[in-house]
């Protein structure tokens, strides 16, 4: 339970309307979720997606594969909607990618929640403000009675557009974590961009894999994407003789690097571990321990020297960074927000998600009574209200943005209600099948 208590749940002044609708920022998961139960509530929605495809986001790690099979990636609103479409869910038992999720279950979502006539989804479309209609942060005088006003970045344009109710749902995969170890950029690693890769490549592609086939590549962070790079380069490294990899861990060992293994909450995750840790035994991977970048040397040869205060890893010819996301939060500058100074997640949420405290297993079920903002009718949701915090649940997101929906239409009751139940041995148990391979789970949350 929270340490801290629940605010009062706030509906905007006015319920959204087509003049002033329900203003949704991200056409992901959560974002569309938000979006379906909208529907279910008549209410009129507009969906802006900076990308130029509904599920921008998810695609770029479309190759990537979850750790939640698909009977734990489909919110109940939506599905109900599909259900009147024609749309054949996916085996609840397999693990899709990125890719599935986006093609099997988004697009679809999209299409059908366009056809109800009360959303509008537009793409290309990137907020970059939001404030209270000719007020900014400081003044207090008639702020409550004022909508919302979005500023956005459009094709043709900029523009904006009044809101009564604003979710963001944005995510955070927009704004990965730097080289620098300090959580700010090493000195010399934007100059390096072109040798920098953030996030997991895709090295099933035969052109990214060309990129660090025969290369000293420095893989630089420890959790599930760093696993991933790990067994992506060992398989590279089979393939292209000459491939080397430096796994640079700011942690002082290696310790627990590699998950639970057999033990793990998520059966996937921990088989992911399992192949990590046997890549690092097997292929050519130079562990260093304790490392924290502080600056990227560029040579006359072109490759790179990686500094960390008196010590230096030589000769890099790629880096691939897997350090984290944090949530962007430069155009929310003009609301008032209430968030915990650690994570910057709502407040209220930060007790439940505390990675020094939970796993995404012991975070219980929340919704808008924690995701409440100082200003009536704003929320975070999805991963964008997890801030730095790493593990995130999309049952979880569902139910968030199922509850913030019905405070937003002004049932109280329902918005406090939690219909989401997670046993604290987890929510994924059963059977499944991860790369091709059947799979037994006893316990597992985290998509």
């Amino acid at each position: 339970m929270s340490t801290s208590p629940a605010a009062p749940i706030a509906a905007p002044t006015a319920a959204p309307t087509v003049a002033r609708p329900l203003v949704i920022v991200g056409a992901g998961p959560i974002g569309l979720a938000a979006a379906a139960h909208a529907v279910e509530r008549d209410l009129d929605v507009v969906v802006l997606e900076a990308g130029d495809r509904v599920g921008a986001g998810v695609r770029t790690w479309g190759h990537v594969r979850l750790f939640s099979p698909w009977s734990e990636l489909v919110d109940p609103a939506a599905e109900r909607l599909l259900a009147g479409t024609g749309w054949v869910p996916p085996d609840p038992t397999t693990y899709p990618t990125g890719a599935d999720w986006v093609a099997d279950y988004l697009e679809p979502l999209a299409a059908a929640l366009v056809a109800t006539g009360r959303v509008q989804v537009h793409l290309g479309h990137a907020v970059t403000g939001l404030a209270r209609s000719g007020r900014d942060r400081t003044v207090d005088a008639g702020r409550g009675d004022a909508p919302f006003v979005v500023h956005v970045r459009a094709p043709g344009g900029a523009c904006r557009l009044q809101a009564a109710a604003v979710v963001d749902a944005s995510g955070t995969i927009g704004s990965p974590g730097p080289l620098g170890g300090d959580g700010l950029s090493a000195v010399g690693e934007q100059g390096a961009a072109d040798r920098l890769t953030y996030g997991i490549p895709d090295l099933t592609d035969p052109d990214v894999a060309a990129r660090f086939a025969g290369k000293r590549v420095a893989v630089a962070g420890r959790g599930a994407s760093a696993h991933n790079v790990l067994v992506g380069l060992h398989e590279l490294a089979a393939r292209v003789p000459g491939t080397e990899v430096v796994w640079l861990i700011r942690r002082a060992e290696v310790g627990d690097a590699f998950g639970g293994g057999a033990s793990d909450e998520l059966v996937a995750r921990g088989a992911l571990g399992q192949r990590a840790q046997a890549a690092v035994a097997r292929g050519p991977v130079e562990v260093v321990t304790g490392f924290r970048t502080t600056a990227v040397h560029r040579r006359a040869d072109g490759r790179l020297r990686l500094s960390d205060d008196g010590r230096s890893v030589d000769g890099i010819d790629e880096v691939v960074v897997v350090t984290g996301y944090r949530p962007d939060l430069s155009w929310l500058g003009e609301v008032r927000l209430d968030l915990d100074p650690v994570l910057s997640a709502p407040s209220r949420l930060a007790p439940l998600i505390d990675p020094n405290v939970h796993s995404c297993g012991t975070v219980y079920p929340h919704g808008a009574a924690e995701l409440a903002q100082p200003e009536d009718g704003l929320y975070l949701a999805g991963m964008k209200s997890y801030g730095r915090a790493p593990s995130f649940l999309a049952l979880t997101g569902y139910e968030q943005v199922r509850s913030i929906v019905a405070a937003i239409a002004g049932d109280h009751e329902s918005a406090g209600r939690v219909e989401l139940v997670l046993p604290e041995t987890g929510v994924c148990g059963g059977s499944g099948v991860f790369d091709g391979q059947p799979v037994e789970e006893s316990v597992g949350c985290c998509a």
